[in-house]
């Protein structure tokens, strides 16, 4: 049940001003708007409660996070009601990310009770070396204190309330104060229900966790520039990333702001594999490329291929493909918006030929393609921004020197892939070192849009795929964002933290 307030620290509050959601179906609800009190109030629980969370066992933080995700999964059908209100996602979609959800929550509970992220380092006091004796030194890698996370538009379960963000922050030992997001209020409100609900069936400190509903920047901004808060989490555009990471970076005292912008996550499709199944890779191309109204970060919006007939028989099977995706709702007004413009300012862009265009209307859309020469896109640094939606650009080269030339001139980006053949394989060996200084996963024949939540995992890259090339917001190692390294020297057992 809906109570349209805020959660601040086991509280829930009201605000004077509220706003209304917008859904793609089903009711509208009213929810209260934060304001820099309110950030106060959350931001000074959370330091308090940090006073024991950050020294809590690792036993106690992961029986929170499975106690989190027994409660998420509790409120299963209601999450997947209104999540499928407020975005127009399907249901399965839904379903399978709060499985995700709470299987990240389950992964990372497992991954701290068994220590290895903690890189604990020890030397032992050697008193009588000579010429001077060496210290008792243990490094361990600690906390950092409150963490503010900004829920994200695309993923209302995975990139939000309990999302990767907040799930590393917690299991980190770093209490968490949520921005909510405006396209999604509800199911981050029923969310932070089952957050609430875990918290006091095992008597944490309530300050662990809030929950602040907004529809502006001002608590945004509160939340970047409040002298309490350590580090952020963010998912998102590249303008509003860049502009949170400019407000983090010019506090009296800067704090790291982990935050994932855009990618356009290029593909190459060598030239043994696009003779051999050029049309098979198109028409996977295509799938990829709509899976979800293309409103994936990884969403694979560049295709380079050699001019020619492989790349005719490429073309022509995604544009098949393509054609065959009718109209879909996105999960914002705004982002449909955006989508729009996006595909405007790629249809103007310099050389730019249209295979397929599709006209698009109020919250719904539908894919689009475009074909361009390499030596236009080259010349055309706009056509590397991302469209956030089902849009893709098909680059044809000259050869396979044009196609490296584009690698070394493409951006940072979350993934890079490559399609290849046993004899395309010293293209690729040329292709790869280029690659992997662009992006933080790199693909052969597949496609980038599932992201598996594990061990391995490097959901990051360069700039503007995000602001910290050495951090990942998916898998175990996305935990060390939110850790720093601690050096004891000389100091008795028992005032070590219990981790040691």
């Amino acid at each position: 049940m809906l109570t349209g307030k805020h959660l601040i620290a086991g509280e829930w509050i009201s605000s004077e001003q509220t706003f209304t959601s917008d859904p793609a179906h089903g009711p509208s609800h009213d929810f209260a708007i934060g304001a820099p009190e309110l950030v106060d109030a959350a931001v000074e629980a959370a330091e308090d409660a940090f006073a024991s969370f950050g020294w809590s066992t690792r036993a106690d933080r992961a029986a929170l996070l499975r106690k989190i995700a027994d409660e998420i999964d509790a409120r299963g059908d209601a999450i997947t009601e209104i999540g499928t209100q407020e975005t127009g996602l399907p249901e399965a979609r839904l379903q399978g990310e709060r499985g995700r959800t709470v299987g990240q929550l389950r992964l990372f509970a497992d991954h701290i009770e068994a220590g290895d992220y903690l890189d604990h380092r020890h030397d032992p006091a050697l008193p009588d070396r000579a010429p001077l004796p060496r210290p008792d030194l243990h490094m361990i890698q600690r906390p950092l204190g409150p963490v503010a996370v900004f829920g994200a538009s695309n993923f209302p379960l995975a990139f939000s309330v309990a999302g990767g963000d907040t799930a590393a922050a917690l299991a980190a030992g770093c209490p968490v104060v949520v921005k909510g997001h405006p396209a999604h209020p509800g199911t981050g409100e029923i969310v932070a229900q089952a957050i609430d609900a875990a918290i006091k069936s095992i008597n944490t400190h309530p300050g662990v966790f809030s929950l602040i509903q907004s529809n502006g920047i001002e608590v945004g901004t509160a939340l970047a520039k409040h002298p309490l808060v350590r580090a952020v989490g963010f998912t998102g555009s590249l303008r509003a990333g860049r502009a949170l990471f400019d407000l983090c970076a010019q506090r009296d005292e800067p704090i790291p702001f982990f935050g994932e912008l855009g990618s356009v996550n290029p593909m190459f499709i060598l030239p043994q594999a696009a003779a051999a199944r050029g049309a098979e890779i198109g028409a996977g191309w295509a799938a990829s490329l709509s899976m979800g109204v293309g409103q994936f970060c990884t969403n694979p919006g560049i295709a380079v291929i050699i001019d020619g007939p492989d790349a005719d028989a490429f073309q022509a099977a995604a544009r098949t493909g393509l054609s065959a995706v009718g109209s879909q709702t996105m999960l914002t007004n705004g982002i449909a918006a955006a989508y729009r413009d996006g595909v405007s300012r790629v249809a103007a862009g310099t050389g730019v030929s249209k295979i397929m265009d599709t006209s698009c209307d109020a919250r719904d859309a539908a894919p689009n393609l475009f074909t361009v020469s390499g030596d236009d896109w080259l010349a055309d640094h706009a056509l590397q921004e991302e469209v956030f939606g089902p849009s893709g650009i098909i680059v044809r080269v000259k050869d396979a020197a044009q196609m490296n030339q584009i690698a070394r001139a493409t951006q940072g980006q979350l993934t890079c892939t490559l399609h290849l053949d046993e004899g395309d394989k010293p293209a690729a060996r040329a292709l790869v070192p280029l690659l992997e200084r662009k992006a933080g996963r790199l693909l052969a024949n597949s496609f980038p849009t599932g992201v598996e939540v594990c061990d391995s995992m490097v959901h990051g890259g360069p700039y503007p795929a995000s602001t910290n090339f050495g951090a990942t917001s998916v898998g175990t190692l996305s935990i060390r964002r939110f850790l720093r390294p601690v050096c004891y020297q000389d100091i008795p057992t028992d005032l070590l933290p219990n981790n040691l």
